[in-house]
């Protein structure tokens, strides 16, 4: 698997749908030291997810950078289009009840990009109200 770019399109944002897929698509950000992005199928709904950890050690998310995504995750929850369940970092961030893959992978390639300092993506994705 090849490492993602930044900021990574919606379309490259890997399926990690099994364990199979989950553990390869990790495993490629570990080995690249990149932030881990991918999307999952629950059911009949998607969760994004989304870890720091994977990244070399000097990657950081700042407070700015943290506060938008949180910000951002509750303004999804509370318009209903995440469960309220979802774990907004501060490491690994977790979107979950997303109705379907193209919003799934929209969100992931806007968290993603914030994970890197890029916040127009988020603001795109989830306007402030």
């Amino acid at each position: 698997m090849e490492p993602l770019p930044i900021p990574c399109p919606a379309d490259l944002i890997p399926n990690a749908t099994g364990l199979d897929e989950f553990n390869a698509a990790y495993q490629a950000a570990k080995t690249a030291r990149a932030v881990y992005v991918g999307i999952e199928r629950r059911g009949r709904q998607w969760t994004v997810k989304a870890d720091a950890l994977t990244a070399a050690p000097q990657h950081t998310v700042d407070d700015t950078t943290h506060d938008a995504i949180r910000a951002a995750a509750l303004r999804l929850a509370r318009s209903g289009e995440i469960r309220p369940n979802s774990g907004p970092g501060p490491v690994h961030y977790t979107l979950n009840g997303v109705e379907d893959e193209h919003r799934a992978r929209e969100l992931a390639a806007a968290l993603h990009a914030a994970l890197y300092g890029d916040l127009q993506l988020l603001a795109r994705a989830v306007p402030p109200s």
